[in-house]
């Protein structure tokens, strides 16, 4: 198996050759280092090539192919071992073809000649990813830099048993679309078939055990012990030992859940325990409290019962006085018979000449409510003749307003009767409206036209406009060519349109910042001295030269936001740099670079901006990397590759040494690519054609302008012309209508005239028949103020003989009077005669209403006493409370609420004496608590069952898997320990 080392990622700016190499002498660094040339071919640094034993160099430079074998061996390769590998144009490779040996292959060589690139075509070959490889992310960056397509050809040994002939697996991997294909024994297949097809032969790119790729070494050191010995069975143990393996992890991983569940369970149980032992004799007290409690409910429940019993016999009691009171009413009354009776005779008189007072009395207001209303007859009847009178004064004023209407009728009828024998008006419709339509046409002819100047003067000031932002576009341009930072505007824009409309952007508006923000290092950088341009801009890539420096977070997200989301430009680098260059000192000073042959640090020969050039340290290390006017000498990279100096540049080649710290101090390899020449800080001469191209433009460009500018007048001039004729023909079309209109007007007056003429004679015949029905309303209102007159006279002689009867009747009013009073002094003397004996009779029947009022409460309050105890029998019922219940029937007749109200605040007093305790739930907790104990108790014997039961399976695998791993172990041992031995070596594996 080859080396495993892989190639380093190459850049994709610039082809470099491989970085990370291993170097083949562990003691020291080697003076011959190979470099890479921009096609990706390695060529050496001093006279004598160092390339691959597949290479030798033809007399003008160029690679020739050379087949590399092994050297030849007695055994035959093993199915699935590697027989052939051939590479074109993969990675540094241009084409070349390896026959590795059945046994041990060790590929031997100094850094840069392909020995990981090997080891990379091996693992992309098989069908596994870059990933594997822990380098490059996209397959298409190990095509060879200035080729579309690299080719990878596996021939792997055949199982006997299963093929026919060698297995081989062909890789073509495309840079356009980084795309890999595959084919098997010259079919098209698939990634996954030939990774099945791999795997079949036990080959694991995946395992880092039987695949170590350089990258990879650092993860394969982190690998635990239990990781190692899996990956190991993988790489070399059959799938039997990989299930006993699991197999052995499963009933261990289920021994450790069960022992970890045990032990939980134990933990409650003992603490479960000791703390039902702590509360036992609380729950113990607090069981008494509830005995305590259990007799106070049920005597409480008791009071319902013997207050309905006692109620009971209170209403009875109450009844009886009753009775009692009732009958001595009734003696009483009989006693006192013989004075009543006269009492009453007299109270009978005395109301009957009460009733006859009040009828004489209603008599008489009858007799005055019929004075009242014939005196209101006659009111009634002197308001009608008042009314009369002005209605008969209204008629005779509407009489004669009447007769002057006539009289006016009269007079507009002569005069419609002199108009209608007049000659008719003269009027012409038909030709008006022929002229208006005339003058309306010729208004909007010139209106459209006016409309149409107006487009053209538009379409001349659009045009106007165009052309006098190009001059000032060209006359910038020219300003620019005229200029070095004109000229440096010119390559941005060149270089990136979307970078240079962003530099133009934040030109105009450097106020929305909080502070100011900077351009590219193409326009905000230059070279002072002009010697050094090409290795300067060979420091720098692309993106570099194109990116814009923000100060604050705040500006760096906002610029963010309007360059990408508001002005929709794609190709814009942008970095946000807070620091200064103080933060970027160099590794050692000039005194000390000079002794290397460098003659400053790269950072002393660019200026700019401050931020500016902390960005370009912060990601070019400008501060760290040295520059130089002449090349380096072997005695000078020895010395370079020991300094803390990692890059430097001279007059043609640019270094840059990479150290694997991890492998030691002598782990280095250098990647050298050539110095290309300046194309942005360079001081060109202007270019003259392109300044002639711009002043011709201008020009023309002028001569139109001045030319839209005279169409513009002209056209203005005629749209006042016609504004003027307009105006003129809207007079003459306002004089015409209001000619017609008056015309019009006369003409149907004329026409109206005989429809007036009806109209008043219509009215004066109305006018005169008023006047004949005035007359007869006169007549009618004459005899109503007469019959008025004669119910007046009737009404008077009504209203005396109602005057005359009232008075009699209050004569009679006063007599019953005087009688009235006489009857109730009569009954007030008898009555004081017998006070005595009625103050007795009235004090017994308040007696006996009382006792009454007092039955039917008592009643009430047993009947709803009677009701409660029912209800709470019910519950009881329903609730199945036999201890209450059975309390309710065992009720003896001697108690009473007052004994039963004693007994329960006694037991109050005896639960006062007990503490309650802090919590209420204590004894339900203290019973739950105790179930959970026998639960766990339970469970614990269970788990000791299945921990045996685990222990036995585990010590069933073990005697099957351990001796198995022994002897896989010993046998890795023997086979380590041969190979070291035919390479000169000793070891084995422990």
């Amino acid at each position: 198996m080859p080396s495993a080392v892989t190639p380093q990622r190459r850049s994709r700016e610039n082809s470099s050759g491989e970085e990370g190499s291993q170097s083949s002498d562990a003691g020291g660094s080697s003076t011959k280092r190979a470099r890479i040339n921009l096609n990706g071919d390695a060529r050496p640094t001093s006279q004598s090539p160092v390339l691959p034993n597949g290479y030798r160099t033809n007399g003008a430079g160029e690679l020739q192919q050379e087949t590399l074998r092994a050297g030849k061996s007695k055994s035959k390769h093993q199915p699935g071992s590697i027989v052939r590998v051939k590479l074109a144009n993969f990675v540094t490779y241009t084409a070349v073809e390896f026959l590795p040996g059945p046994s041990l292959n060790m590929v031997i060589g100094p850094n840069g000649t392909g020995k990981s690139t090997l080891v990379c075509a091996i693992c992309l070959g098989l069908g596994w990813g870059p990933q594997h490889l822990g380098r490059a992310k996209d397959v298409s960056e190990f095509v060879k830099h200035g080729e579309q397509e690299a080719t990878i050809e596996i021939e792997l040994a055949g199982d006997p048993k299963r093929h026919r002939r060698n297995p081989v697996i062909k890789c073509n991997i495309k840079r356009e679309n980084n795309k890999s294909t595959f084919s098997v024994d010259g079919k098209p297949s698939n990634k996954k078939a030939v990774i099945e097809l791999c795997k079949s032969f036990t080959i694991q790119i995946d395992n880092l055990c039987q695949f170590l790729p350089q990258d990879k070494v650092v993860e394969f050191a982190a690998m635990t012990p239990v990781e190692l010995l899996r990956s190991t069975q993988r790489a070399v143990a059959p799938q039997e030992m990989l299930d006993m393996h699991d197999e052995l992890k499963e009933h261990r991983q289920k021994q450790r859940s069960i022992q970890a569940k045990a032990q939980a369970d134990q933990d409650a149980l003992d603490n479960l325990e000791n703390r039902q032992r702590m509360q036992a004799d609380d729950v113990q007290r607090m069981r008494d409290r509830e005995v305590i409690k259990e007799r106070v409910r049920l005597m409480e429940g008791l009071r319902p019962f013997l207050a309905y019993r006692e109620a009971k016999k209170d209403f009875g009691k109450a009844k009886d006085r009753k009775q009692k009171a009732i009958k001595d009413l009734d003696d009483l009354k009989n006693e006192v018979e013989p004075s009543l009776r006269a009492v009453s005779a007299k109270e009978a008189y005395q109301k009957q000449i009460e009733a006859v007072t009040n009828a004489r009395r209603k008599v008489v207001s009858d007799a005055e409510k019929t004075a009242d209303n014939i005196d209101r007859k006659l009111q009634t009847l002197l308001g009608r003749k008042g009314e009369l009178e002005a209605e008969a004064d209204a008629e005779v004023k509407a009489g004669r307003e009447t007769r002057n209407d006539i009289k006016r009728f009269q007079g507009f009828i002569s005069t419609l009767k002199r108009r209608i024998d007049e000659e008719q008006p003269d009027l012409d419709v038909s030709g008006y409206n022929e002229r208006i339509r005339g003058k309306q046409k010729a208004m909007d002819e010139a209106s459209q036209k006016v409309m149409e100047l107006k487009r053209q003067q538009g379409d001349n000031n659009a045009r106007r406009k165009g052309r006098q932002e190009r001059i000032l576009q060209a006359e910038k341009e020219l300003q620019n060519l005229e200029s070095q930072a004109g000229q440096r505007e010119n390559k941005l824009r060149q270089a990136s349109q979307d970078t240079f409309k962003a530099w133009e952007w934040i030109k105009e508006h450097q106020d929305q910042f909080e502070k100011p923000v900077f351009g590219p290092p193409m326009v905000e950088c230059s070279v002072a001295d002009p010697r050094y341009v090409d290795q300067i801009e060979t420091l720098l890539q692309r993106g570099q030269m194109l990116m814009i420096t923000c100060q604050t977070k705040n500006d760096f997200k906002k610029l963010g936001d309007i360059l990408h989301d508001r002005l929709h430009l794609a190709e814009i680098n942008m970095q946000h740099m807070t620091g200064t260059l103080a933060d970027f000192p160099p590794p050692i000073d000039r005194d000390q670079l000079r002794r290397y042959g460098l003659t400053g640090w790269a950072l002393d020969y660019i200026t700019g901006p401050e931020p500016v050039m902390a960005m370009l340290c912060a990601n070019v290390r400008l501060e760290r990397t040295g520059v130089g006017d002449q090349d380096t000498t072997p005695e000078q990279f020895e010395l370079l590759q020991n300094s803390p100096i990692e890059n430097w540049v001279t007059k043609k080649s640019s270094y840059k040494i990479i150290r694997r710290r991890e492998y030691g101090p002598s782990a280095t390899s250098t990647n050298v690519r050539d110095v290309w020449r300046a194309q942005v800080w360079t001081n060109q001469p202007i270019d003259m054609g392109a300044m002639r191209d711009l002043q011709e433009n201008i020009e023309g460009w002028t001569r139109e302008i001045t030319e839209c500018e005279s169409q513009f007048a002209t056209a203005q001039k005629e749209i006042e012309e016609l504004r003027d004729t307009i105006r003129a023909t809207q007079e003459e079309i306002r004089d015409l209508q209001t000619e017609k209109a008056g015309k019009q007007k006369l003409l149907s007056e004329y026409r109206a005239l005989p429809t007036k003429l009806a109209q008043q004679e219509e009215k004066l015949a109305t006018a005169q028949q008023s006047i004949s029905e005035l007359r007869q309303r006169l007549r009618e209102i004459k005899e109503k103020q007469e019959q008025i007159t004669q119910e007046r006279a009737e009404a008077a002689i009504d209203y005396v003989t109602a005057v005359e009867t009232l008075q009699a009747r209050h004569l009679e009013v006063y007599e019953a009077e005087i009688m009235l009073i006489e009857a109730e002094s009569d009954l007030a003397a008898l009555e004081e005669k017998n006070a005595a004996q009625k103050e007795m009779l009235v004090l017994r029947q308040r007696e006996v209403e009382h006792l009454d009022k007092e039955v039917k409460e008592l009643k009430e309050k047993a009947a709803r006493l009677l009701n409660k105890a029912k209800e709470l029998l019910a519950v009881v019922e329903a609730n199945e409370d036999t201890a209450l219940h059975d309390h309710i029937q065992t009720l003896s007749e001697d108690q009473t609420s007052e004994k039963l109200e004693e007994e329960i605040e006694s037991e109050k007093a005896r639960l006062e004496l007990m503490h309650e305790g802090s919590d209420r739930g204590v004894i339900k907790e203290f019973e739950t608590r105790e179930k959970r104990i026998s639960t766990l108790k339970a469970n614990l014997e269970g788990l000791r069952e299945e921990l045996e039961q685990a222990g036995e399976r585990i010590q069933g695998v073990r005697e099957r898997w351990e001796p198995e791993l022994d002897r896989l172990v010993g046998l890795i041992s023997r086979s380590f320990g041969e190979n070291m031995k035919e390479i000169g070596c000793a070891g084995e594996v422990g």
